[in-house]
């Protein structure tokens, strides 16, 4: 009976306190490594979405007297960037998560459920403000960094609460993009906001590499 007892307890029977707390930690740092929105690869495509479809709203409206806003085709562009964004992230997030389950995911879908109620929400502040017949010089300011203003600022939070903080640093960036952005006027905003969402993707696109590189060091 000892020597059964010995047995079980060398491979593991008595499972030590410090090694079950270790294990938590490790399984919680990659179910939120897995859940993080996006690999290296997928922020430098966002970074050409950014890049390309805020450029071309620029593009549209730089020559512009008086301002009266993007064009339908800078729009259409911009539009079709966003949309395959949009899918390319679903796949890569379900790619990534294939197998996993349980209270990261859960965490994933409410996180990524509020950030689209607020995207939407921040969006549908304009039909209100243009209908309240506010000039576009007034609200023209507002498609082009107020929504990812309010976006990048709740973000910000709602991941350093998760302790998220590579995702928390890029939010908090997008907040002062837009926030600089605002100092640029109806026309320059566009141009600002295509830049500085360029460099914050690639910033962070160089943060998820190293981390990376530091979780296969680990492994």
């Amino acid at each position: 009976m000892s020597q059964t007892s010995d047995t079980t307890t060398g491979n593991g029977g008595n499972f030590d306190p410090r090694q079950a707390a270790a294990l938590l930690d490790q399984t919680t740092q990659r179910a939120r490594r897995q859940f993080t929105p996006g690999p290296p690869l997928l922020w430098v495509f966002r970074s050409v979405v950014v890049l390309v479809g805020l450029g071309a709203c620029w593009l549209s409206v730089r020559g512009q007297r008086p301002y009266t806003g993007p064009t339908g085709p800078a729009l259409a562009v911009l539009f079709a960037l966003v949309a395959a964004n949009i899918g390319l992230s679903t796949w890569t997030i379900k790619h990534a998560a294939a197998g996993v389950s349980g209270p990261a995911q859960r965490a994933w879908r409410i996180w990524a459920g509020v950030m689209l109620v607020v995207l939407i929400g921040s969006y549908a502040f304009m039909a209100p403000a243009y209908h309240a017949g506010a000039s576009h010089p007034q609200w023209g300011l507002y498609p082009a960094s107020g929504p990812l203003l309010i976006v990048g600022l709740v973000g910000a939070v709602a991941t350093a609460a998760r302790r998220d903080w590579t995702i928390s640093l890029t939010m908090l960036a997008i907040a002062a993009a837009a926030a600089i952005a605002g100092f640029g006027g109806p026309v320059g905003s566009w141009l600002i906001m295509a830049v500085g969402l360029c460099v914050v993707c690639l910033g962070t696109a160089a943060l998820r590499a190293q981390e990376e590189r530091h979780n296969l060091v680990r492994s």
